[in-house]
């Protein structure tokens, strides 16, 4: 950890942070247009070191996960904001990207808009989780600066419609500050790391975010299985209406290039599903919701799709029962831990043992131990260890789930000691 009182690293707490509200620089112009794209690819070439890279998308606004800004900064060359939106993609930037390190914050955010714009990280310094394994007790991007650099950003415009055109001048200096520091802060942070003795476990965690891809949520056509409230419907029927009102929300929100919630909310549609009415008249809930804003959208969308409503109930109504859906698969991972102690007890009592252990290392190490190694992977090992779980074989385990060098030095001993105390 830095040292208390070190003006670099450790800032007093008790003091003013300095408040950054407009870019050294001031706000730079958006570019939109090829010549302007070519301009970008220039002086970023002109430009030494890391690049600092960040993305605006329209989340809850429009369908899907797009980027609609691209901020970059990169000493040398001056901070630029690019609106993906006129081009087919921007890997004419590609290239110069390649040419260093990114730094990002909270890098699984943006490393997919970002490819599917045509950019993908060859190296990368994510400042989120290198503030993780640092021990930071807050680890946002406004949090990081204040610890490191004494500053702290504005951050009014972090959840607006970025897909808004043309863009108010506020939003753009926002996303301008976002990049402003990105680079200074990366640098204190690797030496805050470096101290530490943890700077090579954050480059493996580095070296393992460029080849990230996200989850696909809908490889076997079950993304309705993730709509919030599901499991107050208890029937094959209903969970079939709920497929169907499902199917139909996305097909509309993908027409009109919004987010499904706007279309209208997931409660809508797992009470509909739970009341299966036939008439129009019968579509509106008979309980209103809470939240104001989410009962007028409600209420809009029924109303406006309410044949689209009224034709998917129907068809799950009339469905085969061969063919409504199966319940929820389970996964091919060990059940919930609050079930080991009936199921399997040495496997709870050895998961109870390697979790006090974890937490005894994440204290002294000062890194949660989500970050050690994830849950996930612990319960997989310790419910089926191999056998003889010799230091190897469970080594080999963590490393199968992709697990780092890192963390397998750390965990693999405690994993071992509780299979070894409840074979």
């Amino acid at each position: 950890m830095p040292v208390p009182g070190d003006p670099d690293l450790d800032p007093d707490p008790t003091s003013d942070y300095e408040r950054v509200d407009v870019p050294a620089e001031g706000v730079p112009h958006v570019v939109d247009t090829e010549q302007g794209l070519a301009e970008v690819v220039d002086a970023l070439s002109r430009g030494t070191g890391p690049i600092a890279v960040d993305a605006e998308r329209a989340s809850g606004f429009r369908y899907g996960q797009k980027a609609y800004l691209v901020q970059l900064r990169r000493r040398g060359s001056g901070t630029w904001l690019i609106d993906p939106v006129p081009f087919e993609d921007l890997s004419a930037l590609d290239e110069v990207l390649a040419q260093d390190e990114w730094v990002l914050h909270a890098a699984t955010q943006d490393i997919p808009c970002l490819d599917e714009a045509g950019l993908r990280p060859r190296a990368l310094f994510d400042t989120e989780l290198g503030a993780r394994l640092a021990g930071l007790p807050r680890v946002g991007l406004s949090a990081s600066l204040e610890y490191y650099l004494g500053v702290t950003l504005a951050k009014e415009h972090s959840a607006v419609d970025w897909s808004t055109r043309p863009l108010p001048e506020p939003w753009l200096r926002y996303a301008a500050l976002d990049v402003e520091l990105l680079v200074e802060l990366r640098d204190r942070m690797e030496r805050d790391l470096a101290e530490q003795g943890k700077l090579e476990w954050a480059r493996q965690e580095f070296a393992a975010l460029v080849d990230f891809t996200p989850r696909d949520h809908n490889a076997n056509g079950d993304a309705w299985r993730r709509t919030s409230g599901i499991h107050r419907l208890r029937k094959p029927r209903n969970n079939a209406a709920l497929r169907e009102l499902w199917l139909a929300r996305d097909e509309i929100a993908r027409e009109r290039d919004v987010s499904p919630g706007r279309v209208v909310p997931d409660s809508t549609l797992v009470d509909l599903a739970t009341r299966m009415p036939r008439q129009a008249a019968a579509l509106a809930p008979a309980k209103p919701d809470r939240s104001r804003s989410r009962q007028r959208r409600a209420e809009q969308g029924l109303l406006r799709y309410q044949r689209t409503w009224l034709a998917a109930l129907r068809r799950a109504a009339e469905l085969p029962d061969d063919e409504l859906p199966e319940p929820t698969p389970r996964g091919d991972g060990p059940p919930p831990a609050r079930a080991w102690p009936e199921r399997d007890p040495a496997a709870a009592d050895r998961l109870a043992l390697a979790r006090t252990e974890i937490a005894a290392l994440s204290e002294r190490l000062d890194i949660p131990a989500e970050n050690l190694m994830t849950p996930e992977s612990v319960r997989r090992v310790l419910w089926r260890p191999p056998r003889p779980a010799t230091e190897e074989a469970v080594d080999q385990a963590f490393a199968d789930l992709g697990a780092r060098p890192w963390q397998r030095e750390l965990i693999t001993p405690v994993v071992v000691a509780a299979v070894d105390a409840h074979p």
